[in-house]
């Protein structure tokens, strides 16, 4: 009979659980960030097990970017709605366009 390959989800947390000691090593501030990357691997773990790769770390990793990319298309829709309720409140196109502009280049530096 053949070998049994553990599920997905099971997998993920055997993977997740070796990196435990790099985690233990992390500041409070990093760890709480390394558990939140670890969560959004769990988030996404049936859309991993769909992946049929054989390397777990490759769709933690895919998982982890894809959160990450939410949240910044989270944080420019809120960039944009403060910049656009300034401008209102100024009265000023001119003056939105310009804070617009420099935040726009700050996000891409950023990247």
């Amino acid at each position: 009979m053949g070998k049994t390959v553990p599920s997905y989800r099971m997998a993920l947390e055997t993977e997740i659980a070796r990196w435990q000691g790099f985690a233990r090593a992390l500041r409070a501030e990093e760890r709480e960030a390394f558990e939140a990357l670890m969560d959004a691997c769990r988030t996404t773990a049936s859309a991993g097990g769909n992946a049929t790769n054989p390397i777990i770390f490759e769709p933690m990793v895919m998982s982890i970017l894809l959160a990450q990319q939410m949240r910044i298309g989270q944080l420019e829709y809120k960039l944009n709605d403060l910049l656009w309720q300034e401008a209102e409140i100024s009265d000023s196109q001119e003056w939105f366009y310009l804070h617009y502009f420099h935040a726009r280049v700050f996000i891409e530096r950023s990247i």
